[in-house]
C-alpha cells in the first residue's frame, strides 16, 4: 500500500501543478469559464469576482500539487485537495447531467474535454486522492521544516507573479486558435465533402387532461394510432429540431465581421494582400483607454504606410461615442463578444494580420511603436 500511496502522490501532484500552470498561464479565459459555471449555477453576483477567483484558484492548484508531491503539511492538504475535487466533482457531474457547459476548462484551451470526459477524470483523480487521505499521517515530508515554508512560500508568490504577468501582457504560451501563425481564412474552412449536422424533427403531443407530453418522431408518430383516433384527448403541441450527429466543425467558427449596414465583410478584411490592423476592444465599457494615445500614434504611421486599421467590438450602440471619446481615427466593426474575447487576451488588444495570417498581436500594457512593428 506504501507504493501505491506514493505513487498516488506523485501523480495528484504533477496533475495539479500541470492543471494550475495552464490556467494561470491563461487567467482571463479561466475566469470566462468560470463565469459560465455562475450563469449556470445562477450566482452572478460572483461575476464581478471571476478573475480574482480565477487567480486564487490556480494559485491554490498549483501550491497544492507542490506540496503533495513533496509531502507538505500533509494533515492539512489532503484535506484541501480531497475537497477540491468533490466539489469538482459535482460541478462536471451536473455540467454533464444537464449538459450546461460543454467544456470545463480543466486545462484551458489546451485539451478541451466533453463534460462526461470531465466527470471521468475527477473520479479517477479522487480514486488516487483518497488514499492520500486515509494514510495521509503516515507520509513523511522531503523537507526539513524551514525548507517546507520556503517552497510553500516560493510557490505561492511565483504563482501569484506567473498570474499577473500573464494578465497584463499575453499568456506565454498560447493554445488558442487565433495565435500567431494561423491563417484564419484555413482555419475557418470547412473541407468539401465534411460531414454536416444531422438533425431528427420530433412531434411533441400533449393529453389534453393530464397535461403528460410525448415525442415521437415522425415514424413513431404514424405507429401512434391512438393520437389521431382519440383527438379529445391527444392535440399537437410543439415541433423540435434535434441535433442527432453533430457534423465537421472548424477549428473557428464563431468569427465574423459585420459592417454599419449589416453586410458580413470578413472575406474582404481576411483576404486583403498585404497588412490589417486589428484594434479589438471586446467591450468598449469596460475598454482600458490608459494607452489609447500610444495607439493612436501607432494607427497614424500605419495610415502614412498605407497599413489599414479596423476596429472590432461587440458593443454596437457606443462605438461612435468612443471613437470620439478617445479620438480613434479608424472605423469600428461588430463581431461576437466571446469569440473577441478569446482572439486576443486584452481589452483593447492589437492583431497584425497579412493576408488573414496572424503575425503578431500586442497586450495594450506592450503597444509597439511603428518601427518595432514593421
Amino acid at each position: 500500500m506504501k507504493y501505491f500511496v506514493n505513487f498516488s502522490r506523485i501523480f495528484v501532484g504533477i496533475l495539479f501543478i500541470i492543471s494550475g500552470l495552464i490556467k494561470a498561464n491563461d487567467p482571463l479565459g479561466f475566469s470566462y469559464k468560470l463565469e459560465e459555471y455562475f450563469t449556470v449555477f445562477g450566482w452572478d453576483f460572483f461575476k464581478p469576482m471571476a478573475l480574482t477567483l480565477s487567480v486564487a484558484i490556480t494559485v491554490f492548484e498549483i501550491v497544492c500539487g507542490i506540496a503533495v508531491l513533496v509531502g507538505s503539511r500533509m494533515k492539512l492538504f489532503a484535506w484541501l485537495i480531497l475537497l477540491m475535487i468533490i466539489f469538482f466533482t459535482f460541478l462536471t457531474f451536473y455540467s454533464a447531467y444537464f449538459n450546461k457547459v460543454t467544456d470545463c476548462g480543466c486545462f484551458g484551451d489546451a485539451l478541451h474535454l466533453t463534460p462526461w470526459q470531465s466527470f471521468s477524470k475527477d473520479i479517477i483523480l479522487l480514486i488516487f486522492i483518497l488514499p492520500i487521505f486515509l494514510w495521509r499521517k503516515n507520509i513523511n515530508p522531503m523537507f526539513k521544516v524551514k525548507a517546507d515554508n520556503g517552497i510553500i512560500l516560493a510557490s505561492t508568490a511565483l504563482s501569484f507573479w506567473f498570474n499577473m504577468h500573464c494578465i497584463n501582457h499575453l499568456p506565454v504560451k498560447d493554445f488558442r486558435p487565433y495565435k500567431i501563425g494561423t491563417n484564419l481564412v484555413k482555419e475557418m474552412e470547412i473541407p468539401e465533402g465534411a460531414p454536416v449536422d444531422e438533425y431528427e424533427t420530433k412531434l411533441v403531443y400533449k393529453n389534453k387532461k393530464t397535461g403528460e407530453k410525448k415525442e415521437f418522431t415522425t415514424a413513431e408518430y404514424s405507429k401512434a394510432s391512438y393520437l389521431w383516433e382519440d383527438t379529445l384527448s391527444w392535440a399537437w403541441d410543439t415541433t423540435l429540431s434535434k441535433l442527432v450527429k453533430e457534423g465537421f466543425k472548424p477549428h473557428i467558427h464563431d468569427f465574423a465581421i459585420t459592417n454599419d449596414d449589416g453586410n458580413n465583410v470578413t472575406d474582404s478584411v481576411l483576404k486583403k494582400q498585404g497588412y490589417t490592423l486589428l484594434i479589438i476592444n471586446y467591450n468598449l465599457s469596460k475598454s482600458s483607454k490608459e494607452h489609447q494615445p500610444e495607439i493612436n500614434k501607432l494607427v497614424a504611421e500605419c495610415d502614412k504606410a498605407g497599413i489599414p486599421v479596423i476596429g472590432l467590438t461587440a458593443s454596437v450602440s457606443e462605438k461612435e461615442a468612443y471613437r470620439h471619446e478617445v479620438q480613434a481615427m479608424y472605423p469600428y466593426f461588430t463581431t461576437d463578444e466571446t469569440a473577441l474575447k478569446t482572439v486576443v487576451r486584452s481589452n483593447p488588444g492589437l492583431v497584425l494580420l497579412k493576408k488573414g495570417t496572424v503575425v503578431n498581436m500586442w497586450h495594450h500594457n506592450d503597444v509597439p511603436t511603428f518601427s518595432e512593428m514593421k
